[in-house]
């Protein structure tokens, strides 16, 4: 354990370190905490080293107490591993010594580290070794508004915890006004659990519709660069970075090749870089865009910048309105991604993005009235989902029947059955819904059920090889992705 006394500073330009002691209250006087605050109210760094000053985690362990994590999560990877980086570098100190973070591949966390940043997937994965969560004497859900699955377990299995574990303290945060949902969720004889709201944006954002007829001679790319040019030559003001937000990792490719050629005809903007943003990046290309830079800048991200990420230095944001949504269809019997309109919840956390370091400007890329008509919320995944999948991961997890679980929003009964009638075709559940060998083997594939049970089969039959080819291609968005860092490796594999 670090010998050398911890120096905690909070930033003062952040609008949480001002609530920061309304916080510490809140947390000592009760078992749960709900903290609302907008994109860039600094929630995610500081709420970790308010629990570090109020002697949680194990720097402040004393002798002969076992030594406990603050534990905080984040819904992916990319999210983990940026924030644990952010954070130590506020401590001054080394990655992995106080802070560190442990995803899918990747632990970068010293056995005597107090605060460990994660996935929800690696949180929820612990409770099957550690039930009652003894590694931890706080756990802080960052980022609650997604609502993914991962997130509606955990929220469920911690409110089913929380009699046993008395010493757990527990912060969820949110993004949107929609505290209230999980106040009332964690609402204890005292009543709800206490909602502390902190501002986020600290400059106003100027909202500009800019909707467009898409035709064979103009596309989204061409409203892009349009975009582009008003904000850059237009007269909004010199340098600042731009954030375009676009549905998925496809569109990013075709509008970085457009947005380069646009570009390299223009003497002033020649230099400018543009970088893509989404969850699958490689480890280097992520760090580039954190890093300190003196041109201008374009990044395309997908929702991942939504709120799980800060990219440093943006000023203006160009937001096509959609995002790639997983939906299930019990008519079809499949999964789909579609690009669909995101919320107004989620435009409004897109647009926010740019009022982080100066006043900002969003230009949408379509109409306020198209706006208005959006619903206020995303829908939650599980209300969106096969809950095939979800049965069979409850039933390893040991989380009880799906039709008992204390979701924040119960999924439709048609949808539990449709669940069950699959898995049952799949030989994964016998005649009383219970775990076959099959269904626990298949439990521990990260994949969809059906996937799972083809490679299962192929084992069995000698085929094995042959299936993996069709399980792989049946498992990703697009079997003609390259990876950005290997284009060439990938070029000379196809020759």
């Amino acid at each position: 354990m670090s010998s050398t006394p911890l120096h905690i500073e909070f930033p003062e330009s952040l609008p949480v370190s001002a609530r920061r002691h309304e916080i510490e209250t809140a947390m000592r006087e009760h078992q749960v905490v709900i903290v609302c605050g907008e994109t860039g109210s600094g929630k995610t760094t500081q709420l970790p080293k308010i629990a570090l000053q109020m002697g949680r985690g194990k720097l402040n362990a004393k002798p002969g107490q076992r030594p406990q994590l603050i534990g905080h999560t984040q819904p992916r990877r990319i999210a983990a591993s940026s924030v644990a980086k952010r954070i130590a570098e506020e401590l001054k100190t080394p990655l992995g010594d106080v802070v560190g973070f442990k995803v899918r591949f990747q632990d970068r966390l010293s056995k005597d580290a107090s605060v460990k940043l994660m996935t929800d997937g690696i949180l929820l994965a612990e409770t099957q070794t550690d039930p009652d969560l003894r590694a931890y004497d706080t756990i802080i859900i960052d980022e609650a508004h997604e609502r993914s699955l991962n997130i509606d377990f955990l929220l469920g299995y911690l409110r089913q915890l929380l009699p046993r574990r008395p010493d757990l303290k527990v912060v969820v945060t949110s993004a949107t006004i929609d505290a209230d949902r999980f106040a009332q969720y964690f609402a204890s004889k005292r009543g709800p659990a206490p909602v502390i709201q902190v501002s986020g944006r600290t400059f106003p954002v100027e909202v500009r519709w800019r909707p467009f007829e898409e035709s064979r001679d103009y596309d989204l790319n061409n409203a892009i660069t349009d975009g582009v040019d008003e904000l850059w030559r237009g007269g909004a003001g010199p340098g600042g970075d731009i954030l375009v937000f676009l549905p998925g990792e496809r569109e990013i490719r075709e509008a970085a090749d457009h947005l380069r050629k646009h570009l390299s005809h223009q003497p002033v903007l020649r230099n400018a870089e543009v970088l893509p943003l989404f969850a699958r990046l490689s480890q280097a290309e992520q760090d580039r865009i954190f890093q300190d830079h003196s041109g201008r800048r374009i990044v395309l991200s997908t929702n991942v910048a939504e709120t799980s990420l800060t990219v440093p230095g943006i000023r203006y944001v160009i937001d096509a309105g959609t995002a790639r949504v997983k939906r299930y269809s019990f008519r079809q019997k499949v999964e789909q991604l579609m690009v669909e309109p995101i919320s107004q919840a989620a435009a409004n956390q897109r647009a926010g993005r740019c009022g982080r370091v100066a006043d900002g400007i969003c230009i949408r890329l379509y109409d306020e009235a198209g706006f208005n008509g959006r619903p206020a919320f995303t829908d939650p995944e599980i209300l969106r989902s096969s809950l095939a999948g979800v049965i069979l991961r409850m039933k390893a997890l040991r989380l009880g029947a799906v039709e008992d679980f204390a979701f924040i929003e119960a999924p439709q009964k048609r949808a539990i059955v449709d669940g069950y009638q699959l898995l049952s075709e799949l030989g994964a559940v016998d005649e009383a819904n219970e775990l076959t060998p099959i269904g626990q083997t298949l439990s521990r594939l990260p994949l969809d059920p059906r996937v799972g049970r083809m490679i299962l089969e192929a084992q069995q039959r000698g085929a094995l090889d042959e299936v993996m080819v069709i399980a792989s291609a049946l498992s990703v968005q697009d079997v003609r992705d390259r990876p950005l860092d290997k284009q060439a490796q990938a070029d000379q594999a196809h020759a």
